[in-house]
């Protein structure tokens, strides 16, 4: 049955897409100005002319990004530690939300478990603690220092065990029956009806670890080995061209250090913008189920 619209409603309808589509804008606006000054010419940007649109369009600082070495370098540190740290983190989500997710009866110490996790969530020992972990187990300076000290995130590993919580136990029960035991019973039954919550968690994971710029400056000492987002900062703190060498700085007349630095924000996070839409169909399921309790 269609029911009949309320003039009250119309209006408040009408009042929610205009905020969100405002808000929306106000969002993507900042982008697409980043978007705009990287595709224009070095005076246009250096005067401030350039809006949402470029001004007298040029590809050239992508060309002048492009043969960077430093940021190539960088970026392909940060598709390392995506793909490490995206790999361990699942892996090691998975293998704490399973068991957490049982019933005490099945797991005695469940309870003593999970209230460890959620502890590490509220209290941690700080910065200096972390470094000097990170210190001492010779991992400084090397990939590892960037993937290895989070490698566990809780509230990841919450989500996925409530998601494991509202499976069917009937599923799990017939797996047992046919004399799977808890391995295959995960890998074979629980994972694959998990889609949504795997999809969400990695997502998550991933634009965590390409958007995390401040372990990169305290853990990594060799600007060679920089994630992109840390080499980002760095550019975009210094307000001059001191990392370029000689045969950049004759360049410098042709892109501007404004054109040169939007390329560099776009290209970083160009991947997180083509990622995104593919797994975000996924967010509510993932996320909202085992929130409802029958």
């Amino acid at each position: 049955m269609v029911q009949q619209k309320s003039a009250a409603r119309t209006l408040f309808t009408a009042f929610n897409y205009t905020f969100l589509g405002a808000l929306a804008l106000l969002c993507i606006a900042p982008l697409v100005h980043i978007f705009a000054v990287s595709f224009s010419a070095s005076s246009a940007a250096t005067a401030g002319l350039v809006g949402l649109w470029p001004v007298e369009f040029t590809t050239k600082s992508y060309g002048f990004v492009m043969e960077n070495d430093l940021f190539l370098r960088a970026m392909l540190v940060s598709i390392q530690r995506v793909a490490l740290g995206v790999t361990i983190g699942i892996g090691l989500c998975v293998l704490i939300a399973y068991p957490l997710s049982k019933e005490v009866k099945d797991f005695r110490f469940r309870t003593a478990y999970v209230w460890v996790f959620v502890f590490t969530m509220l209290f941690h020992g700080g910065l200096i603690p972390s470094y000097i972990v990170v210190k001492e187990t010779g991992i400084m300076n090397t990939i590892w220092a960037l993937v290895l000290p989070g490698a566990v995130n809780v509230f990841n590993c919450i989500l996925l065990l409530n998601f494991f919580r509202a499976l069917p136990k009937e599923l799990l029960e017939a797996s047992f029956i046919d004399g799977a035991g808890h391995s295959s019973t995960l890998w074979r039954v629980v994972l694959p009806v998990s889609t949504p919550a795997l999809a969400t968690i990695t997502l998550f994971a991933v634009v965590g670890h390409w958007n995390q710029w401040f372990d990169g400056l305290i853990y990594i000492n060799d600007p060679k080995r920089l994630p992109l987002q840390s080499y980002l900062q760095t550019i975009i703190v210094q307000k001059d061209f001191s990392e370029l060498t000689a045969e950049d700085l004759a360049n410098v007349g042709i892109v501007s250090d404004r054109t040169v630095k939007a390329a560099q924000i776009f290209l970083g996070s160009l991947p997180i913008l083509l990622v995104y839409p593919f797994l975000q169909k996924y967010f509510m399921s993932g996320i909202v189920m085992g929130s409802v309790k029958e």
